[in-house]
């Protein structure tokens, strides 16, 4: 099944829905300029500004959001600064341009993490959801396969193919991962475009025979330790609710 089999009206409400629930972000990458070197020359608190707008968005989003999807939320930011301050300070996989964890990150991969996942849990991206996962494993395919050929990125490469083998154990979660992919390489692309933040050469800048380019193709692999473990926060927090979910899933499969 591919993207072609797609019935007209399925494919525009699905591109609607895309557009309404995530193509914000693709526009919003814009906005990380604030957070880069050539605007901070012009304003000296341009980071401060942009953690305003965040903790706006977030706030706006949060309130407009199901019990779940909030609850959700919660866990993703308080995850999102823990795994953030380990990988960037602690360990220095990344550095941002101040050498600090900006506040506006963590409340921006609770936001991220909120609309893919609302997008793919959509009734029609259920119902076509086969093809997209297909359609999605391509385009990302062949995203990390330029990044290899034309800029080196050994480390992105392989991170991609970690998602894909987390992936053939997960089907059900195949679409929130993929689609996750896409919005996590579009927003890592600008951020260091703009010099908001900045990968080493090399993995982790410790292991030279990996070749990384700024930013890794298959960094959302580090997003998916965020995603899972704000499910099972949520599970082990609503863990009588969980439970009728699998006993369901059980007797469908009967």
């Amino acid at each position: 099944m591919s993207i072609i089999s797609i019935s007209r009206p399925d494919l525009k409400k699905i591109i609607n829905l895309f557009n309404r629930k995530i193509g914000l972000f693709f526009l919003g990458v814009a906005g990380l300029y604030i957070d880069g070197v050539h605007f901070s020359e012009k304003l000296e608190y341009n980071q401060i500004l942009i953690n305003i707008i965040m903790l706006i968005g977030f706030w706006l989003l949060y309130s407009r959001s199901t019990k779940r999807t909030k609850e959700l939320m919660i866990y993703a930011v308080i995850l999102g600064f823990i795994g953030e301050y380990f990988f960037s300070v602690f360990l220095g996989m990344y550095r941002y341009r101040l050498g600090n964890v900006p506040l506006y990150i963590p409340f921006g991969h609770a936001a991220v993490f909120a609309r893919v996942y609302v997008f793919s849990k959509a009734s029609i991206v259920k119902k076509n959801h086969k093809a997209l996962e297909r359609f999605l494993y391509i385009i990302i395919s062949l995203f990390a396969l330029g990044y290899l050929c034309f800029f080196n990125d050994v480390f992105g490469f392989i991170m991609t193919l970690g998602v894909f083998v987390l992936l053939m154990k997960r089907p059900k979660g195949r679409m929130f991962f993929l689609t996750m992919y896409i919005v996590v390489a579009v927003l890592e692309i600008g951020g260091t475009v703009y010099g908001a933040w900045k990968w080493p050469d090399t993995a982790f800048g410790i292991f030279g025979f990996l070749p990384s380019h700024n930013a890794p193709s298959g960094i959302s692999l580090f997003y998916f330790l965020l995603d899972i473990g704000c499910f099972v926060l949520y599970t082990q927090r609503n863990k009588i609710a969980w439970s009728r979910v699998k006993n369901i899933r059980k007797i469908n499969k009967l």
